[in-house]
């Protein structure tokens, strides 16, 4: 039997019960659909991550305190803010473009009748540039905030709404731990969803942090900080960049063992981030593969009715000389049609749910979909993969009929 006879009565022979193939299809539809879609969302959060990450500069490392054998957890007063301005070497660490130190608490803000919580970041006037940040209204920290110990504070855009409404906030005074602040700048908003909520912080000069808000020193009595952002000069520096950091802090710290400090890079971040929400997406994507299987089962249940149904025809087909081949190739072609055509179909519905949910927003949270080619192709391959898998028992019953049993069958 050629090829094309065979193909055309696959055809003819689903046609036949068009309610119960539609059934048979509707488990491969929704099961492809239901894979397309997860990855393309999955695929869109772990992008949308990512690019909140790279806002932030990919060539900057982040020098935290801690012991490494203590996970990290260890003493927070271990990097100073004279190891901070040491990092600015241009002997010793010449891959250090930028440094930018940072003191993190958390306080109530009160403007007039209205209190929030917020984010306080003591900071240095570097870190609008480390952090990519940008002033709406006013102006930004300055050195001289810094060395006067100045009660000034630099709201996000979300935590001067809340606290002042549509209101300019510059000139107005807040009290921060019942400590009055003048309100000298406004960010400009960066957006929801950001791993560093910088629309709902507040940032003050790290000294006035330091002597108003914390007062944890050294044991050498130094001022502590909890964090060092460091811009490097170049991308393909970091390594250099890191052993120089290193070299730095182990020598002012006097480090014989153990480093009391850690050095990460945002590439090490997104990396992270990268491989935890691309774990997150294969998962969700099997839990939608189930319904494939299911779909699978739908396609086999419906050949071993064909096969009981033609029996008197597959007997038929033998005694006028066709070949096992023939009868195997004619049952796996049904399937793989069902599969396939599920598949397709299946396809269509996945990218237009994709498409459509690109965009939107639902619970506050905006949906970006991201629709790969690839995707596509492995979830229909797998769809045709399984409807051949779950065809082929279906076509060997039937062609292992005996054509005089099969002839006899009623």
């Amino acid at each position: 039997m050629k090829f094309v006879d065979t193909f055309l009565t696959a055809i003819s022979s689903l046609a036949i019960n068009k309610l119960r193939t539609s059934l048979a299809l509707l488990g491969i539809v929704i099961g492809v659909g239901a894979v397309i879609s997860t990855m393309s969302i999955g695929k869109g959060a772990q992008e949308q991550v990512t690019s909140m990450i790279e806002t932030l500069g990919t060539n900057l490392l982040f020098v935290k305190p801690g012991e490494i054998e203590n996970e990290g957890q260890g003493s927070a007063t271990t990097l100073t803010l004279e190891d901070a301005s040491a990092l600015l070497d241009p002997i010793i660490a010449p891959s250090v473009n930028l440094v930018a130190p940072e003191i993190n608490s958390f306080a109530r803000i009160v403007a007039g009748k209205y209190t929030t919580a917020a984010s306080i970041f003591g900071i240095t006037p570097e870190y609008i540039h480390v952090r990519n940040l940008e002033i709406s209204t006013g102006a930004f920290i300055t050195s001289g905030q810094v060395i006067n110990r100045s009660n000034s504070v630099i709201l996000g855009n979300k935590l001067s709404e809340n606290l002042f409404g549509f209101r300019d906030s510059v000139g107005q005074t807040v009290r921060i731990n019942g400590i009055e602040f003048e309100v000298t700048g406004v960010l400009k908003e960066k957006g929801e969803g950001r791993l560093i909520n910088t629309d709902n912080s507040a940032y003050i000069p790290i000294s006035t942090a330091f002597y108003e808000l914390q007062s944890q020193k050294t044991t050498q009595g130094q001022i502590s900080v909890g964090s060092i952002n460091v811009e490097i000069n170049h991308l393909d520096e970091m390594e250099d960049a890191v052993q120089q950091i290193a070299t730095v802090l182990r020598m002012r710290h006097r480090i014989v063992g153990e480093d009391d400090f850690q050095i990460t890079s945002q590439q090490e971040t997104i990396d992270i981030l990268e491989d935890s929400t691309e774990i997150f997406v294969i998962f969700v994507a099997a839990i939608a593969g189930i319904s494939l299987i299911v779909g699978g089962i739908g396609i086999m249940n419906v050949m071993l009715v064909s096969v009981t149904e033609r029996t008197k025809e597959i007997g038929i087909r033998k005694a006028m000389g066709a070949k096992w081949r023939d009868i195997m190739l004619q049952f796996v072609m049904e399937a793989i049609l069902l599969s396939f055509t599920g598949g397709i179909a299946g396809a269509v519905l996945g990218l237009g749910t994709a498409t459509i949910l690109d965009g939107k927003n639902f619970g506050g949270q905006e949906f970006n979909t991201v629709v790969s080619l690839d995707i596509t192709i492995l979830a229909i391959t797998v769809a045709v993969l399984i409807g051949l898998f779950f065809g082929i028992y279906p076509a060997a019953r039937a062609a292992n009929l005996h054509p005089i049993d099969a002839l006899r069958y009623e």
